[in-house]
């Protein structure tokens, strides 16, 4: 028996009858959303905190203030980003309107991750609910507490014909991606990507794959140590690394690495205090699976700060590596945990030629007191955001995309190692990240509207004029094509008649 067909029908009925197109049913959906995060704070951190160890102060910034500044931006200026944006025309086309409609893509699954469970559910719910669309979320089963209270409190404050929760680990969302969509939001790992693509691939299903990667950070020899090292354990340990923007290694010479070391250490017993365990402001790792895994990328090359581990409390120290090559588990996969290698290059162009080599990654940092350096690596790289001189703050701005580069090669449907829709996929592969692409797809703000928005492309004509349009029916004249061509061209157009 399926387990979701009644939800998918309901869901299904209710976006059929046209309920969620009105901005005003939009806008109390948002509103409801609003109230969901100011009337539930307290229980909120509390489920942060049992799930990650997340501080108040960690929970407010990350998960609940963004998502209400998300909600906040929609209900600004949901109705100007509803509106039909009117486009440029033809000679052929001069007397008529042509225009772009934003409309709901109709039926929407989000599938969330256990990293941050309430920002990585709402942001998008966010963009959904403001275009239009009928939601089913699926949160992340690994982070427990929050889970149940997206699943047993969130829906109170939403018209629940038009939204709903489902839960489960891998083998129910195997079940829940045989179905048909109309469109897919999924955030997690370039593995567990692979598979939701997949499934959306046999319903030609557009999908949006916001995923993770190795996030370089290069350090110029011309900078002030402390300053970076600050910055980068600030955003390297911030939920105990468990970020996919997070710089996941440094690159830098031996010369800036012997000054940067120091500095790390100070500014991670400035932050942490000198027994980093028992700091209020550290989390923990979200499993027992991904302690281990962590556990064992600590014998990489040499711990040169930090490397205790406590399996009982699922703690891993802030650490720093040195001595890292290239081929070891710490540089292959995503690290997704409080460890931060470095690796050492001898000039500017060495690190740019080694970040190009590898897959292109969700963020990219640079560190100089040379603005040249910094729009250099800008100029010479790809990756999905960058930064410079700073950690993530790219992604605090609501007018700035957040997404994947969208390579090729996580496209590519037709590698042998793909999975197929309905393979069970274990806790350890959920957590462990892969040497994948960054994903494919933006959103945040408008961009989060447009992406559960279909544009659609719309012309009305006049019903007259039928002699000025004969041009174009047979018998053909040389004049008449000569003519036509010079009103379809006049603005690069080569569609309008056809």
């Amino acid at each position: 028996m399926d387990p979701f067909a009644d939800t998918l029908q309901r869901l299904r009925e209710a976006f059929g009858s046209g309920c969620t197109r009105p901005a005003e049913f939009r806008a109390a959906q948002l509103k409801g959303l609003s109230r969901f995060l100011q009337e539930n704070k307290q229980l909120l951190q509390e489920a942060l905190a049992q799930d990650l160890h997340k501080s108040a102060f960690e929970s407010e910034v990350s998960e609940i203030s963004i998502s209400q500044n998300e909600i906040n931006s929609a209900l600004r200026n949901l109705r100007a980003w509803m509106k039909d944006e009117k486009v440029p025309k033809n000679l052929a086309t001069q007397l008529d309107s042509a225009f772009i409609r934003k409309e709901p893509f109709g039926l929407v699954l989000i599938i969330a991750p256990w990293n941050y469970p309430l920002n990585l559910s709402l942001e998008p719910l966010v963009g959904a609910l403001a275009a239009g669309n009928c939601v089913l979320l699926k949160p992340s089963e690994i982070s427990k507490s929050t889970e149940k209270v997206l699943a047993e409190v969130l829906p109170r404050y939403l018209d629940q014909s038009c939204f709903a929760v489902v839960l489960g680990g891998p083998q129910e969302t195997g079940q829940l991606l045989e179905h048909k969509f109309d469109y897919i939001f999924f955030t997690g790992s370039p593995q567990v990507g692979k598979i939701v693509m997949a499934a959306a691939a046999k319903h030609l299903t557009p999908v949006t794959l916001e995923l993770g990667g190795k996030n370089p950070c290069y350090v110029d020899d011309n900078c002030d140590p402390q300053t970076v090292a600050n910055r980068v354990a600030f955003f390297r340990y911030f939920n105990s690394g468990q970020t996919c923007v997070a710089p996941d290694y440094i690159l830098c010479s031996p010369e800036m690495q012997a000054r940067l070391l120091p500095a790390l250490q100070s500014a991670i017993t400035r932050f942490y205090g000198e027994d980093p365990q028992s700091s209020p402001d550290l989390g923990r790792i979200i499993s027992e699976k991904n302690f281990q895994r962590l556990r064992g990328l600590l014998s990489c090359g040499r711990v040169a700060i930090g490397g205790q581990s406590d399996e009982s409390d699922r703690y891993v120290a802030p650490t720093v590596l040195v001595d890292v090559q290239e081929t070891e588990p710490v540089m292959r996969e995503e690290i997704f945990g409080p460890i931060l290698p470095i690796m050492n290059v001898r000039s500017l162009d060495e690190a740019i030629d080694f970040i190009n080599r590898r897959e292109k990654p969700l963020a990219l940092y640079t560190f100089s007191n040379s603005n040249q350096v910094v729009k250099r690596v800008l100029a010479q790289t790809s990756s999905g955001g960058f930064c410079g001189n700073d950690g993530f703050m790219h992604m605090t701005v609501a007018s700035l995309p957040f997404g994947g580069v969208g390579d090729e090669r996580a496209r590519d449907l037709r590698s042998r190692h793909l999975p197929t829709p309905g393979t069970r996929v274990n806790d350890q592969q959920v957590l462990a990240g892969c040497p994948g692409a960054s994903g494919m797809g933006s959103y945040h703000g408008k961009f989060s509207f447009d992406t559960f928005s279909h544009h659609r492309a719309c012309l009305l004509r006049r019903p007259g004029l039928e002699k000025v349009y004969a041009l174009r029916y047979p018998p053909h004249t040389p004049r008449n094509l000569s003519v036509l061509l010079m009103a379809m061209e006049t603005r690069s157009c080569s569609c309008a008649l056809l």
